[in-house]
């Protein structure tokens, strides 16, 4: 094991598979100077395949299909909040060309996006969107919360045949952690984390609410509460058995998510426990979700937007009740 933080791990995933496979080439804006903190260094060893684009997320993102169709291996840098410009090419193209085409053409895509949030950017540059991108037949969805699961699950994204949008939490940049030395060490999708075991209540965390989350549960082991912490690392394919049988044990959930509520992964997945898992609940689920307005530039305003501490806390508390 070394320990990294997690914008390192992410870095070492894609010099490893660069070096691995030559076909593997990065586009984006400013990532030759590592403007998203995680490029830097790669243009200096691989030169021609970083590739600097134009201001036009509708133009790169769209040459990422036609390369990965004729055989390279994209992978795409922007904000998850630019995702917006590119809907037609990520869509109408990227996920569903191998299914128009009846299998006969694989789109080996890894979209990174950078969700940005709490950090005073405002309603642009704020936006969680990946639970819109669930309802999109098509696409894997990875959301990475450890070091570990950074290097991990990319290395899976890279080495997969299907368009794989994968969203990284920049709460979690400076986050240090364990991560296997193994040069082939990839996350399979679809396979959930019990980061902590607990026998009283479930909280399945997404992205950065892992951290909080983990500090509530902690907290409340002082108290007599045991909280199991579960890291779905994936939401599609989603690990449901793994959330089943917690709450199976636990007969209570909380889930954790920093999107919006309304139709949030939070949503899918009490939706699933409800009608898969009705009889093991001692208690309503609750959900923990950022708010259905915009972020505020406002800092004393943004903080009562999205899921934290106290909010994690209240919605165990009330599964006790």
């Amino acid at each position: 094991m070394a320990e990294m933080n997690f914008s390192d791990a992410l870095n070492l995933a894609l010099k490893e598979e660069m070096r691995r496979d030559e076909k593997v080439f990065l586009m984006g804006e400013s990532i030759r100077g590592g403007i998203y903190g995680v490029t830097g260094g790669l243009s200096q060893e691989f030169d021609e395949r970083v590739l600097d684009t134009p201001l036009s997320e509708t133009g790169f993102m769209g040459a990422a299909v036609g390369a990965a169709a004729v055989g390279m291996r994209p992978i795409v840098t922007s904000l998850a909040s630019f995702a917006w410009v590119a809907m037609d090419q990520l869509i109408s193209q990227a996920a569903k060309m191998r299914f128009m085409f009846g299998g006969q053409v694989n789109l080996p895509i890894v979209y990174r996006w950078g969700l940005i949030y709490g950090n005073n950017s405002a309603a642009h540059h704020t936006d969680r969107p990946y639970p819109m991108f669930m309802n999109v037949p098509g696409l894997k969805i990875a959301i990475p919360a450890t070091p570990a699961d950074a290097r991990g699950l990319l290395k899976t994204a890279i080495r997969d045949n299907d368009p794989v949008m994968f969203f990284e939490d920049n709460n979690l940049a400076g986050w240090r952690g364990e991560v296997p030395d193994d040069e082939d060490f990839c996350i399979p999708f679809g396979q959930a984390e019990v980061l902590k075991e607990g026998t009283d209540v479930t909280v399945v965390a997404i992205a950065g609410s892992v951290r909080p989350a983990l500090t509530v549960g902690e907290e409340m082991e002082a108290d007599g509460v045991s909280v199991e912490v579960i890291n779905p690392r994936t939401i599609v394919p989603l690990d449901t058995k793994t959330i089943l049988g917690s709450v199976e044990k636990t007969g209570r959930l909380v889930v954790v998510d920093p999107a919006h509520e309304s139709c949030s992964v939070a949503s899918e997945i009490s939706s699933i426990v409800a009608q898969e898992g009705f009889w093991s609940l001692q208690a309503p689920i609750q959900r923990v979700a950022s708010l259905d307005v915009h972020f505020p530039f406002s800092p004393a305003l943004e903080h009562l937007v999205f899921p934290n501490e106290d909010k994690i806390a209240d919605a165990i508390n009330t599964t006790l009740e």
